[in-house]
């Protein structure tokens, strides 16, 4: 009688399977998963190095592409840590408009999460779908910032810009009526408010749509029911964050338990899981694009109704105006200053978080007195799931580890860093 001898096999990197630059050495008795042993660094960019050689500005556009689907949400939690070792003063109005676009980041997010973990599990229409929604959130990206993902947009003392009060135009063309022109053009005739409170108004009713594809689909609840489970303390202790702690029914988020910017004025409920698979980890994020939503009617309720400042006036942070420069030789020396050495910080250390979209976004920031940090920490949430995907794999089949992986929603611009 022959004894049977496990395999070991190699699970990527391949992107997108993957997702992204995964190497996953799994040992195999037959289909049952014995030991995963994650391999990480592949696309390591020694960001935390690089952002310890430039000015503190300069290093805005690296936060982008860390965790690089939720490009707004990482800006603010390194904008925050600075400012928190500046005391420096927001303006109400750049508050509303960060809070507005964290959770149109959010909503960016597990947009392309459901589309990506839809196609692993073998759907392929979600992933249109998602994207047909992301594509306009993405030209609200684009009208703020000028640029569709990495938007650099946040700065320490506020906001880059205002909102426009125009949204482009699609043109016409030979390959397409006026008709159907006209009909793309119809929600974009206001500025970009408009625009986004016409999306927040057909917003809810695609998420419909996606639940009528996947919630009750007998494949998807096969897939993901009972699978990867996590219990709440065993989530705690692993360092779970975001979805995947509250899928597990751990009732944590900063913006309610540590409220930054004016999430402390904003209505909204938590949603929170009862089993801690897969599929609360789909529902869990599903309500929560319902509630981010409801996040940015009120912002953008308030932003209409309330002009003002969205930048600092302190000009040591802060550029001048350009009439300033042009008019006042002081303004010119700031702006001089300001773009040729940058600003100092303050000795000292600090720790930001923000509620990002797949959990705790940590910058840990050391400054020696210097113009660019002396230490840069990030802490990235996925790094922590990706070091449970063992206990949660265990004793699970080979495909169960394909959904596993896609219900952490993990990205290694963060992870790898």
């Amino acid at each position: 009688m022959t004894s049977q001898v496990n395999h070991t096999i190699n699970f990527g990197p391949q992107h997108p399977a993957a997702h992204g630059v995964l190497r996953l050495i799994l040992e195999m008795d037959g289909e049952v998963i014995i030991k995963a042993d994650p391999h990480i660094g592949l696309l390591h960019r020694g960001t935390e190095k690089l952002c310890e050689t430039k000015k503190y500005n300069q290093n805005i556009g690296y936060m982008d592409r860390l965790d690089y689907v939720s490009m707004m949400c990482n800006e603010h939690g390194y904008v925050l840590a600075i400012e928190k070792l500046l005391q420096l003063e927001i303006p109400t109005r750049a508050q509303y408009i960060r809070v507005m676009f964290d959770e149109i980041t959010r909503i960016l997010n597990h947009l392309l999460w459901l589309g990506a973990t839809a196609i692993d599990i073998g759907a392929m229409t979600v992933f249109l779908y998602c994207f047909r929604e992301r594509e306009e959130l993405f030209d609200c990206y684009e009208a703020a910032s000028g640029a569709r993902m990495h938007a650099t947009y946040y700065r320490p003392g506020g906001v880059s810009r205002d909102l426009p009060d125009t949204m482009p135009k699609y043109e016409y063309t030979k390959w397409q009526s006026k008709k159907d022109i006209d009909a793309l053009n119809e929600n974009r005739s206001g500025g970009l408010l408009d625009f986004i409170w016409d999306f927040t108004q057909r917003f809810p009713t695609k998420v419909d749509e996606y639940e009528t594809l996947l919630s009750d689909n007998r494949i998807w609840k096969i897939r993901n029911v009972g699978i990867g489970v996590v219990s709440p303390s065993r989530a705690i202790q692993l360092g779970f964050t975001g979805p995947m702690l509250r899928a597990s029914g751990v009732e944590w988020d900063l913006r309610k338990k540590q409220p930054y910017s004016v999430y402390e004025k904003m209505n909204f409920k938590i949603p929170v899981g009862k089993n801690g698979d897969c599929y609360d980890r789909y529902l869990v994020r599903i309500e929560e694009m319902r509630q981010s939503n409801e996040i940015i009617k009120q912002c953008v309720k308030w932003l209409q109704a309330n002009p003002g400042s969205v930048m600092s006036g302190n000009h040591k942070v802060a550029p001048p105006k350009r009439d300033d420069i042009k008019n006042s030789m002081e303004s010119l020396i700031h702006h001089f200053k300001l773009f040729s050495e940058g600003y100092t910080l303050p000795v000292g250390e600090v720790y930001s978080a923000v509620e990002a979209p797949k959990g705790e976004f940590g910058v840990y920031l050391v400054s020696d007195g210097a113009n660019k940090p002396y230490r840069l920490k990030i802490r990235a949430p996925g790094f922590a799931h990706l070091a449970g995907f063992e206990e949660l794999t265990k004793g699970h089949m080979l495909a169960d580890a394909v959904a596993i992986l896609a219900s952490q929603d993990v990205v290694f611009g963060e992870i790898d860093r």
